[in-house]
């Protein structure tokens, strides 16, 4: 079996054992059951297909399969829209199977941030913003989102100047992750959902199942969490920070995709006027402007 194919197996697999026969909507008559959700063919018949046509789907077989059927099986295993989404993706890997096998895994050329997108960054001075891509490198920042991430920038784990601060790197390899997220767990189930969203997107990836094997082998956390095959969108919320300089700070967030490049993300983080987030944003620009005065290399 290939490595989509036992990606696809494993993302219904799970999806299936989180669905009881009484969240969606079924009547267990007695005996005992040996799995934790729905059966194979609880789910084929919700979704309105045969069992031996979903047990081929759940065994990674979904080349050739119907936009309607995906539908169905997404509805039967009530998905959300990124888990929706990431069976689709899954589906389309396997309909450029054939394709992949002939060109095999590529690696990305080094992503660029226009210039324009940097001066819309520059431009929002009481806002930290930066823009990434799927394997969560931070390609291009404002001086305050460099001032906010300054423990990403400064890590171990960062290899030189000249290459990106990775969050996931960040994140499972460096102590320092564990302070500057408050919410540490939290922090980690979002950096490995959208890695794993990622990889439904482009597969292929070189650069990102290298980073992926980097890390399973490296933190038995991040494998852990990896088996689990969560995604999830990370478009608007709140997030935490305990910052080295200033301390606690709760920010909000909205993140978007560029129109020029889908595959980059501009995040940006506000805090409510007149909230202590707010001094604290601008006691990190304060801290910021006195950094790059001392000379430190800025972000770009």
């Amino acid at each position: 079996m290939s490595g989509k194919s036992t990606e696809a197996r494993d993302f219904l697999v799970t999806r299936r054992a989180k669905i009881t026969p009484a969240q969606a909507g079924l009547s267990v008559y007695g005996g005992n059951r040996r799995v934790p959700g729905l059966r194979r063919e609880e789910v084929a018949l919700l979704a309105g297909v045969s069992a031996d046509y979903y047990t081929r789907l759940e065994k990674g077989n979904l080349a050739g399969v119907s936009d309607s059927v995906l539908d169905a099986v997404a509805a039967a295993l009530q998905l959300d829209e990124a888990e929706r989404g990431y069976l689709f993706d899954l589906a389309r890997a396997a309909n450029a199977a054939g394709r992949a096998h002939r060109n095999g895994q590529r690696r990305r050329p080094p992503q660029r941030v226009s210039p324009i997108v940097q001066r819309i960054l520059d431009s929002m001075t009481t806002t930290a913003a930066f823009v990434r891509n799927g394997r969560l490198d931070i390609l291009a920042t404002n001086p305050l989102a460099r001032a906010l991430y300054s423990p990403a920038f400064d890590s171990p784990t960062r290899t030189s100047e000249h290459t990106p601060p990775n969050l996931a790197r960040f994140g499972f390899l460096d102590p320092a992750a564990h302070d500057f997220f408050p919410d540490y767990p939290k922090s980690c189930r979002t950096s490995v959902a959208i890695l794993r969203t990622e990889a439904g997107r482009d597969p292929h990836d070189k650069s990102l199942s290298d980073l992926v094997g980097e890390l399973c082998t490296r933190s038995d956390d991040f494998r852990t969490r990896w088996a689990a095959h969560d995604v999830r969108l990370h478009r608007t919320g709140v997030k935490d920070f305990r910052h080295p300089a200033v301390g606690e700070l709760t920010l909000d967030f909205e993140a978007m995709q560029l129109t020029t490049d889908p595959s980059l993300t501009l995040t940006a983080y506000t805090a409510a006027p007149g909230s202590a987030a707010e001094e604290s944003l601008r006691l990190l620009a304060s801290w910021a402007a006195t950094e790059i005065a001392a000379g430190p290399s800025r972000a770009r």
